[in-house]
């Protein structure tokens, strides 16, 4: 009867150390899961041209959410020694805040500018990088294809009446 008793416990206490690893399994790959959910990890790998994760460090000065356009955008702002306030909050109210702050906002690309618009939930931001002879203009931008993806789009000249630039 005592061997019997043993033996329902053994087994039961490898059911429960089954459960503890189960769940330790489960725990432990929730923030790989998140990371997923959150990244396109396929535009990193099929076709993703120009697109990476960025991995440089975040400036003190720059309080915008790390990962999305607001914070790659003015990220870029303090690299270029030209930093922006921050205080403009989500990306459809950068031209109404860069006005209240002095600067030009126009709807003509030139390099180093930021280009807004309200499209979308929170609107869109991105950095100018280059602007051609032919008036077409490069941005380097995160968050269009993913998470914290860094990704570039050149631009048409005849499409900068669709966008704000902040100079």
């Amino acid at each position: 009867m005592i061997a019997n008793l043993a033996a329902k416990t053994a087994i039961s206490m490898k059911k429960e150390i089954g459960v503890v690893l189960l769940v330790m399994v489960v725990l432990l790959g929730m923030p790989v899961a998140a990371v997923m959910a959150m990244t396109n990890p396929g535009e990193l790998t099929n076709g993703g041209e120009g697109a990476t994760l960025y991995t440089g460090n975040a400036s003190t000065a720059n309080t915008y959410i790390y990962g999305y356009c607001t914070f790659w955008a003015a990220q870029r702002r303090i690299e270029i020694g030209k930093p922006i306030p921050n205080n403009w909050g989500d990306a459809h109210d950068w031209d109404t805040g860069a006005r209240k702050a002095g600067y030009q906002v126009d709807h003509t690309p030139a390099k180093y500018a930021i280009m807004q618009t309200d499209k979308g939930d929170l609107g869109h931001v991105a950095f100018v990088e280059e602007v051609g002879p032919d008036g077409s203009w490069k941005v380097s931008e995160m968050n269009v294809k993913g998470w914290d993806i860094l990704s570039d789009r050149t631009f048409k000249p005849q499409q900068a009446k669709e966008y704000n630039f902040i100079h």
